[in-house]
């Protein structure tokens, strides 16, 4: 009796054992099946029903190998889609659970890219011009030998150069209503954290006027000396020597 017994448990564990591998497997080739249809549409352009089925994979099969894959293509789908909020915070969910995902790195990159996107013109806020430039600092920091280093920088010193442009327009705009310490106050922004712009060569000579008209000649004069000892090959340094000849008269 008791060994009719054993054999019944051990039946029942074998039975549980191949039903549980059997269930797996299942799972294994129903999360394929539905990434690869998901592919599929996605292929196709169908980004709204390639959405579905990547939401499917990830609600089902969170522990499956193609968990990262759906969550990177939902990202891929709100960026080809111009949702670019959606798209940063997918991007930047699949690193958060994903962090060693193949997808990782250019997850990185198109965060930033998908700010980038969203950056405005330089008369509105600038919230996503900063939070572009530093998520490209950050893809740069991480990978300072991708090839995707050098563009980031490209996008970096344009960013730069807008939040540059809407100091200056500030400057001058103050410049306009006579408010001429205001005025300084944003060009001594650009003159001080946006050298690397063409607006800094702009911002000196607009400095400079300013201080000519208040009659602050000698810090006028400093300003011109500094500019000709650090940058003798200026374009603009005959309008900063032009500057220097009309307070000599």
């Amino acid at each position: 009796m008791k060994r009719i017994f054993l054999i019944v448990i051990l039946l029942s564990i074998s039975l549980l054992i191949i039903s549980c591998s059997s269930s797996k497997d299942t799972e294994i080739k129903s999360a394929e099946e539905m990434f690869k249809k998901g592919m599929e549409l996605f292929n196709d352009n169908d980004l709204l029903e390639a959405s579905k089925v990547f939401d499917i994979i990830k609600l089902q099969y969170p522990a499956s190998q193609y968990a990262d894959d759906a969550q990177y293509y939902l990202a891929e789908i709100n960026f080809k889609k111009d949702e670019f909020i959606l798209a940063a915070f997918n991007y930047n969910m699949l690193r958060r659970l994903y962090p060693n995902s193949e997808y990782s790195k250019i997850s990185m990159y198109k965060t930033a890219l998908s700010y980038y996107n969203l950056s405005p013109d330089p008369e509105r806020d600038q919230e996503y011009t900063l939070k572009a430039i530093d998520a490209f600092q950050e893809f740069q920091r991480a990978y300072p030998r991708d090839s995707l280093y050098e563009q980031a920088g490209i996008f970096i010193q344009e960013l730069r150069t807008k939040l540059a442009e809407k100091n200056y327009n500030i400057a001058n705009l103050y410049r306009t209503i006579y408010s001429p310490s205001a005025s300084i106050i944003y060009l001594d922004l650009i003159i001080d954290d946006f050298p690397d712009t063409r607006f800094y060569d702009l911002a000196v000579i607009m400095k400079i006027e300013i201080l000519i008209e208040q009659n602050k000649f000698e810090e006028a004069k400093f300003i011109i000396n500094t500019f000709k000892t650090n940058y003798p090959d200026s374009q603009n340094l005959s309008k900063i020597l032009a500057l220097e000849q009309k307070m000599a008269k």
